[in-house]
């Protein structure tokens, strides 16, 4: 990728920023060094958006929802990109967003940028390739990064480990639903948006919202944000803007108290832990030794002939 790219990349260029994230994606070695030279060349220039994980659970109108917020905020004269993380989909192209067809005005804008989820990959998988998308995109001026979780569990921790603000969607629908959401996922949760609070659901979104809110004032997960409740209707533009509004404000609120950093540069140091593991293993796996030594330890941990740890000390000894 010649210098001219990298230029094109940082003016904006859409065709410059897909084939650089297509260069991240790839799970040859060249292009992958490739992918980290660009990486490299652009870390200066990223960082500069604000990044909001969504998730919420099936039905509850997610790509309706990231339509109406993502025009909404084209009009106030952002751009916006749209990344999905889908770890539960190995086969390329599982991702809901594969199609883009789930959010055609969206994807029709010059200011938006919509990227599917990447297929599973080698090292760090889709989570890691999507830290890296996103870089990609802060770099060629896109300031609001919106990452889309499709899988459910697992993918919600991987997004709330990258994003600056972690936001559930959820159905009217009062307390079954409160239990059926893992606690987990909630405390996590620095909004709880219960969308759909239209026409007859209206009544019932106000009640689930009173109740959201008693269950959420029980989890403070950081000091300075007490995480919010709101209903809004993404169909009919409703509350799109109070939703974004208080994004704005937990913004502000996190750079006074100087938390905003604090949490990229803990995220920064949790993803090189997990690049180091990664790496170790991938090490191990390609081992030559460990490769003859594997299948007779195996053996003998199955037969309760040795201990998992001493065969686990075995194949550790061979680095």
């Amino acid at each position: 990728m010649s210098n001219f790219d990298l230029q094109a990349l940082l003016g904006g260029n859409r065709r410059a920023l897909a084939k650089a994230i297509t260069l991240v994606e790839s799970k040859l070695d060249s292009h992958r060094e490739q992918a980290q030279g660009i990486l490299e060349q652009v870390l200066p220039h990223s960082g500069n958006s604000i990044r909001i994980g969504i998730t919420g659970v099936p039905g509850v109108g997610k790509s309706t929802f990231i339509e109406a917020f993502g025009l909404y905020l084209i009009e106030q004269g952002k751009r916006v990109a749209v990344l999905a993380v889908d770890p539960s989909s190995p086969i390329a192209g599982g991702s809901i967003l594969g199609d883009k067809t789930r959010m055609e005005e969206l994807s029709r804008r010059d200011e938006a940028f919509i990227r599917p989820s990447p297929s599973e990959g080698a090292l760090g998988g889709v989570a890691q390739k999507t830290r890296e998308t996103m870089l990609l995109c802060e770099a060629a001026g896109y300031d609001v990064i919106l990452v889309e979780t499709v899988g459910v569990g697992q993918s919600e921790y991987q997004v709330a480990g990258m994003v600056d603000f972690f936001m559930v969607l959820m159905l009217p629908g009062g307390g079954d639903e409160l239990q059926g959401i893992k606690k987990g996922i909630m405390e996590l949760a620095d909004a709880l948006v219960i969308n759909k609070a239209d026409g007859d659901s209206e009544r019932l979104a106000t009640l689930t919202h009173r109740q959201y809110t008693s269950a959420m004032n029980l989890l403070r997960h950081n000091s300075f944000w007490t995480p919010r409740v709101m209903t809004c209707s993404a169909l009919k533009m409703i509350n799109i803007d109070t939703v974004w509004g208080m994004v704005v404000d937990y913004y502000f609120q996190a750079l006074e108290q100087e938390a905003f950093q604090r949490k990229r540069a803990q995220q920064n140091r949790d993803w090189m832990h997990q690049l180091v593991n990664e790496m170790l293993l991938l090490k191990l796996s390609q081992n030559s030794q460990v490769k003859a030594l594997l299948p007779r330890l195996e053996q003998e941990v199955e037969n309760r002939e040795t201990t998992a740890y001493a065969a686990a000390r075995q194949i550790m000894d061979q680095l």
